[in-house]
């Protein structure tokens, strides 16, 4: 089952998914995670402690895909065209994996600049009415 998580960047909390595939339980088995936050054209990534290599490689990928970098090991957030991208679809550096999804409102993501700190963590479950 997909697992939500909240991203918080400052004052703005974000929701996301991370898909139950091998890689995105080791994502989730490693939260919460606390980074720094670089940015690369409409695309933040950080560090994070997973190594792992890619079972699915992509080099292009959608607005408000989540995907891990295995030669960074980072997890990646894309909102817009990266410096690689001929359109507006977001181009990494090289293959990564798409690992999850924004599910709120990426836009707040435009405004981080590189250096703020990001905290993700699991979400709460909340109970079905």
């Amino acid at each position: 089952m997909d697992r939500e998580i909240e991203l918080t960047l400052g004052k703005a909390v974000l929701k996301g998914k991370i898909l139950d595939t091998r890689l995105g339980s080791k994502i989730c088995d490693a939260m919460p995670l606390k980074a720094r936050v670089n940015t690369w054209g409409m695309e933040i990534y950080f560090e994070i402690p997973v190594k792992a290599d890619i079972e699915r490689p992509v080099g292009i990928v959608e607005k408000g895909d989540i995907a891990y970098w295995p030669q960074g090991r980072c997890l990646c957030f894309f909102f817009g065209p990266t410096p690689m991208s001929a359109g507006e679809k977001p181009v990494p550096a090289s293959d990564v994996e798409v690992v999850g999804r924004m599910l709120s409102d990426y836009s707040a993501l435009e405004k981080v600049k590189p250096g703020e700190e990001i905290s993700i963590e699991l979400a709460r479950a909340t109970p079905h009415k």
